[in-house]
């Protein structure tokens, strides 16, 4: 490649084009080594090209080579690089090249340079590094760019930093979709629902990050009607479901029981090509399993292809769900087999499906397995479904002992299953002491009184049935309405006890008096069938 060239220039101008025409690697290493004949290897312009090159194809070692080759970079070169890392998850490398660049005395970092820099600080989880770069805005002084200040917000919410997340978004000249997603997001991730709710009904423009994002902070909040409802709305408001948004209602349908909306998803996302997304399997196999539709569950998991850790596990919660424990273990060993690592999540339904069935001696197995082969250390959750697993199976000594050498104080739900097993064990000694703690962890949850006093009238002794009557008579104790769910024209209502605020309340009352009223005059029928047949047995 002997050309004459008048000039650097000229000669960046040549090679420039030619570095975007090269088919092979081959052909790039000929490319790069003309280059470095041609004097170009300090040449910050073309050395920009490269390492963008670089990025694009993924060969992140050959850019850093090119970039640590250069004596003197300029910014742009500096914020190739940093872009290069920030795309490969180098978060550190970033820092250190972003330390560089402030090193040197003739670059200073500009508008393209902060939200790389902002993101990495983001994802190193360090809120006094980003607050220290976010004081070099000011210091430098970069003219003020939506999409600076989009990253700022961005990072100063995933610090929780709301305060200075809505200072910045105060300030902003210009706003634009992602100043408002960024800042929504952030409340509707920490449950923050009310302000999420505000600026979202404010927004000059939503997208389908806006409507995802609620639908989402609905979800995790427990606000799974609200979620349900959002759905509809965005659909309604032309907006087509993506795979996340699907993610995010489909738990608000389990939760709900709304089968009808969820099997409307799996038409919708098998008709989008979504069933080839892991997550939305997932999530309708979980739906399915707390729809009570195990089979549906279980034939999409068995079509799935790559299933992930997340996938085998909510199969095993699923089995468990239906007290299924043969289909837990039978799914794990497959888990197994396919070398996929186990997690807590894993574990918590082996242990569950163990616990609806009394196989407290492979529950003790897998609490064992999850410590020492697999090394995840046992959270609350694990040690409750142990004890409730042994407990169950009249285990109670067991039991007991694990709650004294468990490293975490045992909580209500672990008092609660203990007290609960004692009643079909007849263990008043337990039961004390299950009692004593949750008195003092939930003192007006009169479920307790009541259990406990059921277990003094199954031993005969009514004296103390009667002095806990009176105490739940005087004191000031809760008591947890029983509600139900039905679903009708794909709309969930739900029925608590004593809430006579429903509309149609009082139609709905007549309706169950006459279904009474019916139900009386069938036992009257069935009583004189058999008082007519005792007489005709009689008279044979």
């Amino acid at each position: 490649m002997e050309m004459a060239f008048h000039g650097i220039r000229e000669v960046e101008n040549y090679f420039a084009p030619l570095l975007h025409r090269f088919k092979t690697r081959s052909e790039w290493k000929q490319i790069h080594a003309s280059v470095i004949t041609h004097g170009l290897s300090q040449s910050s312009f073309i050395v920009t090209k490269m390492v963008d090159l670089c990025d694009k194809i993924g060969d992140i070692e050959y850019a850093t080579r090119l970039f640590n080759h250069v004596s003197n970079p300029n910014v742009f070169l500096y914020n190739s690089i940093i872009r290069a890392y920030t795309h490969n998850s180098l978060y550190p490398s970033v820092i250190r090249i972003y330390k560089q660049m402030l090193a040197n005395s003739l670059e200073f970092p500009d508008r393209f340079t902060f939200p790389f820099v902002f993101k990495s600080c983001a994802s190193l989880g360090s809120c006094y590094l980003g607050k220290q770069v976010h004081g070099h805005l000011f210091k430098f002084g970069p003219n003020c760019h939506v999409v600076t200040e989009n990253a700022l917000i961005d990072m100063y919410m995933k610090f929780d930093g709301l305060d200075d997340a809505h200072k910045v978004f105060d300030e902003m000249s210009e706003r634009d979709v992602i100043s408002w997603n960024s800042l929504l997001s952030g409340h509707a991730r920490l449950g923050r629902m009310k302000k999420a709710k505000a600026l979202f009904d404010s927004m000059p423009e939503k997208t389908i990050v806006s409507w995802t994002a609620m639908i989402s902070g609905y979800t995790g909040a427990g606000c799974y009607g609200e979620a349900m409802e959002l759905f509809r709305e965005m659909q309604l408001a032309g907006i087509d479901p993506d795979e996340i948004s699907l993610i995010s209602v489909l738990p608000s349908c389990a939760h709900l029981g709304s089968l009808e909306l969820g099997k409307w998803i799996h038409i919708y996302a098998e008709r989008k090509g979504f069933l080839r997304q892991t997550g939305v399997c997932n999530a309708l196999i979980e739906m399915y399993s707390k729809c009570g539709m195990i089979s549906q569950a279980i034939q999409l998991f068995d079509r799935m292809k790559g299933k992930d850790v997340i996938s085998w596990s909510t199969m095993i919660s699923g089995y468990a769900h239906h007290g299924n424990a043969d289909g837990a273990i039978e799914t794990f060993g497959g888990l197994q087999r396919a070398m996929v690592k186990p997690n807590g999540i894993t574990f918590l339904g082996l242990l569950s499906a163990c616990s609806h069935v009394g196989l407290w001696q492979q529950g003790l197995k897998y609490f064992d397995m999850m410590r020492e082969d697999y090394l995840i250390e046992p959270k609350i959750e694990h040690y409750g479904c142990l004890i409730d697993v042994l407990a169950r199976a009249g285990e109670l000594e067991r039991a007991v002992e694990v709650t004294k050498t468990m490293p975490m104080k045992p909580d209500s739900k672990i008092w609660g299953s203990l007290l609960s097993s004692c009643r079909a064990r007849g263990n008043l000694e337990v039961a004390l002491m299950a009692i004593d703690h949750l008195v003092e962890l939930e003192p007006e949850d009169m479920g307790n009184y009541v259990l406990l006093s059921n277990i003094y009238a199954d031993l005969g002794k009514w004296e103390e049935v009667s002095r806990l009557r009176k105490l739940i008579r005087k004191g000031n104790m809760k008591r947890t309405p029983g509600c139900s769910l039905i679903e009708v024209d794909n709309v969930v209502q739900e029925f608590v006890a004593g809430d006579d605020r429903k509309p149609f309340w009082t139609e709905i009352c007549s309706v169950l008096q006459l279904f009474s009223a019916h139900q009386d005059q069938d036992q009257d029928v069935i009583e004189n069938n058999i008082t007519l047949a005792s007489i005709e047995m009689v008279a044979f």
